[in-house]
């Protein structure tokens, strides 16, 4: 089959491609690479005049002004150029709501034209979106992104890129799109648990992994233990990091000798990944019930992970507690006593990172979930 993914976040279009590749199909991949991440893309829609100093300093006054986005604007432009290479794909399949990164209206504007010259489309519920957004910002989870919000709402300025979704002109988008596609894919249970009753919803595949790219690290046991906090400043309140600063304070008052932390904000992907490589334990997020993109790469490479691992979560994959990756709650004190049974106790790390290896191997493996893929769009 011919295949066009649209959008990219934490490299789920770019392993689902090497899947699809691996499995036969010719895959394209456009996208703007997400920001300072910049994973790669076949054609990129990024809007790479809008972030030249002058222009950058512009679009900032005139978003003060007026409450447009430029850069939004460039995005369209860009998409539109490119729209006569995109014709003819047996599947299309947006990341997301706002997959081209521009405003709603434009964005419906360029989807007709997209969908009139290919045949399926699709779309993925991987990150904010009108339903989970929603869902969340009705209480409907034990926690989620938005208990930072609903706890202190002086907080609002800092989830104003999630409450959009929840906006008239995005619920119009959301709405339009619900009528154009064949079905909706969820890729972990954040996004599954809001989507249940939708009848267009076609079920959780799992994010999908390139296990043949990423090897398994053995970590040297014998001195300190590394544990690893990276931070991207503009989700910081959203995924709970501050659990894990004030933990790790906790930590250094009481293990310091036992212990190296490496702490880092907002570097571009492949940076983040060298830096990791040497940790034994990696802190990802608070505020979720299943693992994201960070987290699964992480426990591939052997790393003991604490992340969303809910009861829902161990419950779907049939899981026992702390023996694949910890549920990191939004509590230091928990998160700071789990840490520390590790710390004092290596060989649950060596026994833990086995395993996530092998959850990763069996759950997520890149070839296996994209033949799901197919097995869906089918």
């Amino acid at each position: 089959m011919k295949i066009l993914l649209i959008g990219e976040y934490s490299r789920l279009h770019n392993s689902l491609k090497e899947g699809l590749i691996k499995n036969g199909h010719d895959v394209l991949l456009v996208g703007s690479g997400d920001g300072f991440k910049n994973f790669p893309v076949d054609i990129n829609i990024r809007p790479v005049l809008i972030e030249k100093p002058f222009y950058f300093f512009f679009e900032k006054i005139f978003y003060k002004l007026f409450k447009i986005s430029l850069a939004q604007y460039e995005c369209a432009f860009r998409f539109y150029k490119i729209l006569p290479k995109l014709k003819g794909f047996d599947i299309v399949q947006l990341i997301n709501e706002n997959s081209i990164r521009t405003h709603p209206k434009l964005e419906i504007w360029l989807l007709k034209k997209l969908i009139l010259q290919n045949k399926k489309i699709f779309l993925l519920s991987c990150g904010t979106d009108y339903i989970s957004v929603k869902y969340a910002f009705d209480k409907k989870f034990r926690y989620s992104i938005l208990t930072p919000l609903h706890e202190d709402p002086n907080l609002k300025k800092h989830f104003v890129y999630v409450l959009k979704y929840i906006k008239k002109r995005y619920y119009k988008l959301h709405r339009f799109l619900y009528q154009q596609i064949e079905g909706l894919i969820a890729s972990d249970l954040d996004y599954h648990i809001p989507l249940l009753n939708y009848s267009k919803y076609l079920g959780l595949i799992p994010n999908p992994i390139n296990t043949d790219s990423i090897s398994y690290i053995t970590n040297d046991y014998s001195s300190k233990i590394v544990i690893f906090h990276g931070i991207n400043r503009l989700n910081y309140i959203k995924k709970g990091n501050i659990f894990f600063d004030k933990a790790l304070e906790l930590i250094q008052k009481t293990h310091a000798d036992k212990v190296e932390i490496i702490r880092i904000e907002n570097i571009p992907y492949n940076e983040y990944i060298k830096l990791y490589n040497r940790c034994h334990i990696l802190l990802d997020q608070v505020y979720a019930y299943d693992q994201g993109y960070n987290a699964l790469e992480a426990m591939a490479k052997g790393k003991v992970v604490f992340t969303g691992a809910e009861k829902e979560w161990l419950e779907y994959f049939n899981l026992e507690e702390d023996t694949v990756a910890i549920n990191a709650l939004p509590n230091e004190q928990k998160i700071a006593d789990k840490l520390e049974w590790l710390i004092l106790n290596p060989k649950e790390i060596r026994k833990i990172s086995k395993n996530a290896r092998a959850f990763i191997e069996k759950e997520h493996h890149y070839i296996n979930i994209a033949k799901t893929y197919i097995s869906k769009w089918k």
